[in-house]
């Protein structure tokens, strides 16, 4: 495992490379309502992108074809924008995004309630949200990668979740994966020693069910095996000396 180690300059760079993804997030939000449909969220991130001069990240990575994922429900990850893809009130989606701004990536997720969730949908999201910032709280020099991933597990386990292990987060850079790996599980003290210099897309993606997921035949989208709810949330982090910094928010 080689673990890129970012100069302050390049952080600088991935902070620019987030803000400009946190405003491309920002002019999808308002469209998170009943009625629209996710290729409505799609023109829109990518007209902010072609205003910012940005890269998506995402398009025609290993082939896929959209530079948001959309993904409702039960699905997980890697949805596909589709004209014929409605929101309706209840509803929660996933919106993950990645650019790249002069040549840094940037990679950041938030799922939304579309309209009035439903209790067991809200409890889902603020746990996965409180999850990731616990995590970002962990990402200390010193400190080891599981303490990270062990930050997530506790949490979402406690309250009755399923944390998905197909998918984990990843070093990121000037390449979109980079190592480590970073699952959201296993033990505390356990796995690489966190550097300052380290930048990392933490992404907890929760099951209001069980773990299992499956991928769909388009190849693409993935989601739970039982039909429950599943919520992703993910920044990308900095280790500093002066503790964790997210760059995506």
């Amino acid at each position: 495992m080689a673990i890129l180690i970012k100069t302050s300059a390049e952080i600088d760079k991935m902070r620019s490379s987030g803000e400009v993804l946190r405003q491309v997030h920002e002019a999808v939000r308002p469209l998170v309502v009943p009625g629209a449909s996710t290729m409505d969220l799609e023109r829109a991130a990518a007209a902010r992108m072609d205003e910012l001069r940005a890269v998506s990240a995402f398009k025609g990575y290993h082939g896929f074809p959209a530079v948001l994922c959309t993904s409702v429900n039960s699905e997980v990850v890697h949805g596909i924008p589709s004209p014929k893809r409605i929101l309706a009130d209840g509803d929660i989606i996933s919106i993950d995004c990645g650019v790249i701004v002069n040549g840094f990536y940037s990679d950041c997720a938030v799922t939304y309630a579309v309209g009035a969730p439903s209790p067991t949908a809200r409890r889902l999201l603020d746990v996965t949200r409180a999850s990731l910032q616990e995590a970002i709280r962990q990402a200390q020099v010193g400190g080891r990668l599981g303490d990270i991933s062990a930050a997530v597990q506790e949490m979402c386990e406690a309250e009755g979740f399923g944390v998905v292990k197909e998918f984990v987060g990843h070093g990121i850079g000037k390449s979109m994966h980079e190592d480590p790996q970073v699952p959201n599980f296993g033990p505390r003290g356990k796995g690489p020693r966190l550097k300052a210099g380290m930048v990392l897309a933490i992404e907890p993606m929760i099951n209001a069910g069980g773990p299992e997921v499956k991928v769909l035949p388009d190849g693409w989208t993935t989601v739970t095996l039982d039909g429950s709810l599943s919520a992703h949330f993910e920044h990308t982090v900095a280790i500093t000396k002066d503790g964790p910094q997210v760059l995506t928010g």
